[in-house]
């Protein structure tokens, strides 16, 4: 049988604090979502200006990094090249850059998915978050 590591409390609150400190730093509204590795959300939490949308978006992106193993970017690039078929995949909402997997010794163990800025700026914020964990 194999050991699966899994988030803790006080790792979703690093992982948060870092990745608002990105935003202030920056002065980006945002949400920024915290998933477990199957998608279910751990933490959400809208920055003040972020709009009320964002704090549907962020979720949706860190789930299908979760479920994907792998940055929502890669689905928008697939869709974005012409694959559009690819939209009809079950469980795979957000579909836009800013969703980044959270990947320990190997394994998935959750996401952070961030929306309200451009979609590059919103995986820096993810990923500053993710740093803070490794960090």
């Amino acid at each position: 049988m194999k050991q699966k590591m899994q988030l803790e409390l006080q790792d979703v609150k690093r992982i948060a604090q870092a990745a608002e400190a990105e935003a202030q730093a920056n002065g980006w509204a945002v949400s920024i979502a915290i998933v477990d590795d199957g998608g279910h959300l751990l933490w959400l939490q809208r920055l003040d200006g972020a709009a009320p949308v964002s704090a549907h978006i962020a979720p949706a992106k860190a789930k299908t990094a979760a479920l994907g193993r792998r940055e929502s970017k890669v689905y928008e690039d697939v869709i974005n090249q012409g694959r559009v078929s690819f939209l009809s995949a079950p469980e795979i909402e957000g579909l836009l850059e800013g969703g980044v997997p959270i990947i320990v010794d190997g394994q998935c163990i959750g996401a952070v998915g961030v929306s309200g800025v451009k979609s590059v700026e919103d995986a820096q914020i993810a990923k500053a978050g993710i740093a803070a964990l490794h960090g």
